[in-house]
């Protein structure tokens, strides 16, 4: 059965975690021209896109990741987890659920007009899931340790 191979099953996961780090990587981009924006029209008009893409693409892709990293990851949890690369590889992810979370925060603090951060500290919040991207993808390829 289709639903029953490792195959497609890792490729769904790849294609989520794909469109999870599309929002990622976009979302904190619009929180710096968010936070450069001094009109009414603007402001209203990212903020309509920051919520959009979290809740309608970043959110359900987070989830989908989970899911299907979970579905491969289970049945072979003893055999995973004597690689300590995939420790550091879980370790990462729930770093990026903190960013996923950290990100919504952020989103409550321009829809009620209270951001305090300026676009030069949402260049630099951009950055963090690059790196962990990074770092995920040596970790799975070359399994260092």
């Amino acid at each position: 059965m289709l639903w029953d191979s490792f195959d497609f099953i890792r490729a769904l996961h790849i294609i989520f975690i794909v469109t999870w780090f599309a929002g990622l990587f976009y979302l904190p981009r619009l929180f710096v021209y968010h936070s450069m924006s001094d009109d009414e029209i603007s402001n209203e008009r990212f903020k309509i896109m920051e919520r959009k893409l979290f809740f309608g693409i970043m959110t359900p892709s987070a989830i989908l990741t989970i899911v299907f990293g979970l579905w491969m990851l289970i049945p072979a949890w003893n055999a995973y987890m004597t690689g300590y690369w995939m420790h550091l590889k879980l370790g990462l992810v729930w770093l990026l659920i903190f960013y996923h979370i950290w990100c919504a925060l952020l989103i409550k603090a321009f829809k009620y007009d209270r951001n305090v951060k300026s676009h030069v500290w949402f260049r630099w919040f951009n950055e963090a899931p690059v790196l962990t991207l990074i770092a995920i993808v040596i970790l799975v390829v070359v399994k260092p340790f």
